[in-house]
């Protein structure tokens, strides 16, 4: 296996597709077509990262945190921390991967690694990504439905939720007449025709729309297929930010921000309290998460844990719910775990490549 084919199972499941706009995601150093030894996942890349890097073989790490972020203006080894890391990336010949929001918006993903990790129940997301989705309706001879139906799946068209392979057929009747210049699959120029047809639909979702439609021109049997794209405003749910869940037993709010404490071993919280009830209904965004807020109070929830949390915010939350900024690196670095899990099942048939997770801290907040 080399690292392109590994990058290409990661994205069908963490899409860049479904990245925040103005995020830099994807393989940011390296080559595709290098054969895949050891891998390295950390939270961001930093030297004691890249030195465990080359002492136990790995020629990829993987990152939450982009390394290249902005524009480069300039690779100066002597003044930049990142074109020293690039450099040393280089001289090891050692790839680099970054997957941000597109694994933070993933279900599964950042937020409801963090979920899980607070034994919340009954998952979902706190907001669903909206508007971007299309259904594809194509119109396709009955005898070579199957074959075209698999060619969109395989496209990645037809994911709704938990599921694949979804479409709706509904049969009927096509009509056409070619005229002198084409060049009819079934029937003759000239002459008006009558097929057999099935009405096809899927889901897609933006980023696979042109897959989708490349795989129509490529597997449909007419000259001229004919097929209809509409934008859905959907709520997509595979996709969104935060997660919000249940607690098996209600807690206090000392008992909860004990709990959250001990659970991801963070000595200090911030927070400020609540409604003053029990702790049922909790609602979670790993790393900097506070714009959800209003969106955790209009669901219902009894305490919200993210990071980065700016003081007025504090303020609109005093009295409405249990706001808790548990560090930015506390919340996220649990996601490192089903990364290795998902890599790990892409890899099991390669004996030789073995994953890691960085032994140290890259976490540059301290407590005094």
């Amino acid at each position: 296996m080399n690292v392109g084919e590994l990058i290409k199972q990661i994205e069908d499941w963490a899409p860049p597709g479904a990245a925040w706009e103005n995020d830099n995601v994807g393989l940011q150093v390296g080559s595709r077509g290098d054969k895949l030894k050891n891998i390295l996942l950390c939270l961001e890349l930093d030297e004691e990262v890249l030195q465990e890097a080359v002492k136990k073989k790995c020629n990829l790490i993987f990152t939450h945190h982009p390394l290249i972020f902005n524009p480069i203006k300039n690779l100066d080894f002597d003044k930049s921390k990142t074109a020293k890391l690039i450099r040393l990336l280089i001289k090891h010949n050692i790839s680099l991967y970054a997957a941000h929001t597109n694994l933070d918006f993933n279900k599964n993903g950042v937020s409801f690694e963090l979920a899980k990790t607070l034994q919340l129940k009954n998952v979902t997301f706190i907001k669903h990504q909206e508007a971007n989705q299309f259904k594809v309706v194509i119109f396709v001879p009955s005898e070579n439905v199957e074959q075209l139906s698999e060619a969109l799946f395989s496209a990645g068209g037809g994911r709704i939720g938990n599921y694949e392979y979804c479409s709706y057929r509904i049969y009927g009747e096509g009509t056409f007449k070619g005229n002198e210049y084409s060049n009819p699959v079934i029937g003759k120029k000239g002459k008006l025709e009558k097929v057999e047809e099935v009405r096809l639909e899927v889901i897609v979702d933006s980023w696979n729309l042109s897959s989708v439609l490349n795989a129509v021109k490529k597997y449909h049997p007419y000259e001229e297929p004919a097929y209809d794209v509409y934008q859905l405003r959907n709520k997509n749910t595979n996709f969104g930010a935060g997660a919000v869940g249940e607690l098996d037993k209600e807690l206090s709010e000392k008992e909860f921000l004990n709990f959250v404490s001990s659970t991801l071993k963070i000595g200090r919280l911030k927070y400020c309290r609540g409604k003053g009830s029990k702790i049922k209904k909790v609602a979670v965004c790993g790393g900097s998460g506070s714009d959800l807020l209003s969106h955790a109070i209009n669901l219902c929830a009894d305490a919200f844990i993210t990071a980065d949390i700016k003081y007025h915010a504090y303020h609109e939350a005093e009295g409405k719910i249990l706001l808790i900024d548990a560090g930015h690196y506390e919340t996220e670095i649990g996601s490192l775990n089903i990364v290795k899990k998902r890599i790990e099942k892409i890899i099991s048939d390669e004996d030789s490549i073995k994953v890691y997770k960085f032994s140290g801290s890259t976490n540059p907040v301290k407590f005094y």
